[in-house]
């Protein structure tokens, strides 16, 4: 019978909001067993159409069912019950809660006095967390324990509740490439103890390793569906994004010119008042990307908050251009010629509650023509913001949508927009593709080339080994808080570049300082 093909079928659905059609007639049918992935660009419209299957959002028409049965799912209740658990790209987790009381809010087993059964739960995840090999500590604090990890609980979350079908949106977005590997081994498991997984990603190389089959979204449009056996990395960019994508970047030889940035013997401690950076020794100079490759957690977000003020450091000097910065205020930095694309765009880059209009002048409303005598100039903001819109391909109804309603790739966007304009001699960009896809992956990179080839600076940070290769000039390895190797991209390979950041061979590959 084909409706018992099917364990989930949406077929034709339309999903309307004020001004936009997210969804225009899309049909996606999962198979029992299989991990089956949903692509598109930023802004095509996946999550919407995952959180219509949710029940976070009704269709205006369509049809939805559930094992061949027709279902109206109005809510995440109704979801649950039919066995659909959802694990969002931005965690709902409360972080002062412990894990088990995460996964158990709403659905808190009891005793016979009336009482939280504690014990119960801690039990029942630890042997959830067993099965699947997710290696979750029942009792840890959520706010103790890395993004990797609460993505777990969150997949343990869908799972104590019974879930059958598991919706992952974009869930390696915010992944070390460890922690992508790790999940990868859960979702097969998963699948081995007979779930079924709707994976929204626009991650190709993911889905050519793990997905069997793939529906292929553009501008709310369903495109169509592909087995993943019979196609290629180069075929599911065009199908995603209308034309052929280049996955290497061309990019004339870096002319480097006088040092733009200095840091020397900089030492940093970390939230917890630990040395994170021990002594570090960087030059960067104008017409030249110098990449940052390192496994999380050995100094890199640290080192980009100490150079644009967001963190103190202990001793050493950052200078730009000669003039001593160290431990400046974030605006004093900014003004010195500094742009900064923060690695989380929500608590650094924008104010969620803001339009995207507003948002776009963060750095320079107080400047004319955007103030007068304190009082915002709304025109002038208006038509900066509509400019960089465009330029920037940034899919919004309009400037004056707030910041929050966005997808993540379009608010990476608006940052990305905001910074270049401003043309600083030091561009910093700390994760900038993290969660987009490969036609806007394409455009920031170009971009990126662009600051360079006009003679800026550029320090590039990002744990996608590929796009250090692709995009540096020259890569500085990180570990353990220094710089302990440079290297050329072309005369190195990812065994090495991996082989440095975990510590080893240092020695082989230029030595412990940041100079060429």
């Amino acid at each position: 019978m084909r409706g018992l093909e099917y364990v989930i079928e949406m077929l034709d659905i339309r999903k309307e909001f004020p001004g936009i059609v997210a969804n225009d007639n899309i049909t996606i049918q999962l198979k029992k067993g299989e991990i089956h992935a949903l692509l598109g660009e930023n802004g095509a419209g996946k999550s919407t159409l995952m959180n219509v299957l949710f029940g976070l959002y009704q269709p205006e028409k369509g049809e939805i069912r559930v094992n061949g049965e027709k279902v109206n799912i109005t809510n995440p209740n109704i979801a649950n019950e039919l066995g659909i658990g959802m694990v969002h790209q931005h965690f709902m987790l409360v972080e002062p809660f412990t894990v088990t009381q995460n996964i158990i809010l709403g659905k808190e087993p009891k005793t016979k006095t009336g009482k939280i059964n504690i014990k119960k739960a801690e039990k029942e995840i630890q042997e959830l967390s067993d099965r699947y090999g997710l290696k979750v500590d029942p009792t840890a604090k959520i706010s103790d324990i890395s993004v990797g990890m609460q993505q777990r609980v969150e997949i343990l979350k869908t799972l104590y509740r019974g879930a059958e079908v598991l919706i992952f949106d974009e869930p390696t977005a915010v992944l070390t490439p460890q922690e992508i590997h790790e999940l990868i081994g859960i979702m097969r498991s998963l699948i081995k103890e007979g779930k079924s997984i709707i994976l929204i990603t626009h991650k190709l190389k993911e889905i050519m390793e793990v997905c069997d089959r793939c529906t292929v979204i553009r501008k709310g449009k369903g495109i169509g569906t592909v087995e993943v056996a019979e196609t290629n990395v180069s075929e599911l960019a065009s199908l995603m994004v209308g034309r052929e994508i280049s996955f290497k970047t061309d990019k004339a030889e870096a002319q480097p010119q006088e040092v733009v940035l200095n840091i020397s013997d900089l030492h940093v401690k970390d939230t917890r008042k630990v040395d994170i950076v021990k002594g570090l020794n960087l030059d960067v100079r104008a017409g030249e990307i110098v990449g940052i490759a390192g496994v999380d957690g050995n100094g890199q977000s640290e080192l980009i908050e100490a150079i644009t003020g967001l963190r103190k450091s202990e001793s050493g000097h950052i200078k730009l251009k000669n003039k001593d910065i160290t431990n400046k205020k974030p605006r004093k930095v900014t003004e010195s010629g500094i742009g900064h694309i923060p690695q989380d765009r929500h608590k650094y880059g924008l104010v969620l509650d803001y339009s995207i209009g507003d948002n776009m002048v963060l750095q320079t409303y107080y400047q004319k023509p955007y103030s007068k005598q304190t009082v915002l100039n709304q025109k002038a903001i208006s038509k900066k913001a509509k400019e960089l819109i465009a330029e920037y391909d940034v899919r919004t109804p309009s400037e004056h949508t707030m910041a929050r309603a966005l997808s993540g790739g379009n608010q990476q966007k608006a940052i990305i927009g905001r910074e270049v304009d401003r043309s600083p001699d030091l561009l910093i960009a700390a994760q900038p593709t993290r969660g987009l896809d490969v036609g806007a992956i394409e455009f920031i990179h170009r971009r990126l080339i662009e600051e360079r080839d006009k003679g800026k600076a550029v320090l590039l940070v990002s744990f996608e080994l590929d796009e250090i290769m692709d995009v540096s000039d020259r890569i500085a390895v990180m570990f353990d808080g220094k710089i302990v190797a440079n290297v050329k991209p072309e005369t190195t390979n990812e065994q090495e570049l991996g082989l440095l950041m975990a510590g080893s061979q240092a020695e082989k590959a230029g030595g412990a300082h940041g100079e060429k």
